[in-house]
């Protein structure tokens, strides 16, 4: 699968996920249930040990909250390294990424569109290849459930 296709599918996906929204039709997915797979991924993740990392995007100036939230992305993601080295890198990112995304859209409402943009970016900029390895979006929210 090509990486545009991937990187206009993930925005939709995003979207759908972070505006709970169930239209699928507006472009051709690999499953009808790749936001609510993806919704799983980040629910399954406590909430207190993301509050201290939100408080930094938070709190940054309008034009670094993309920043921030990469920064914090990678910050859970460090943590759950030593917790489980055995789960890809690549997993874990996308599960902090849609974890910390979620958890905007619960406790930052008024930050809902850049939330939106810094996941849309951070999930193209960093994981279109690994996506597209594994298959497109249907095989990583089949294969990333552990």
């Amino acid at each position: 699968m090509a990486a545009a296709e991937i990187q206009k599918q993930t925005c939709v996906v995003i979207h759908c996920l972070l505006q709970n929204e169930q239209y699928f039709d507006m472009v051709e997915t690999d499953g009808p249930g790749d936001a609510s797979k993806l919704r799983e991924l980040g629910d399954d993740y406590d909430e207190r040990v993301i509050q201290p990392l939100m408080k930094n995007v938070q709190k940054a100036a309008a034009d670094q909250v993309v920043t921030a939230f990469s920064d914090s992305v990678d910050s859970l993601c460090q943590m759950w390294v030593v917790e489980r080295a055995e789960v890809a890198s690549e997993k874990q990112l996308l599960k902090a990424a849609i974890t910390l995304g979620l958890f905007m859209k619960k406790n930052c409402p008024d930050m809902m569109n850049v939330a939106e943009v810094a996941l849309m970016g951070f999930v193209n900029n960093r994981l279109t290849s690994w996506i597209a390895e594994q298959g497109g979006w249907v095989s990583v929210s089949k294969n990333s459930m552990c």
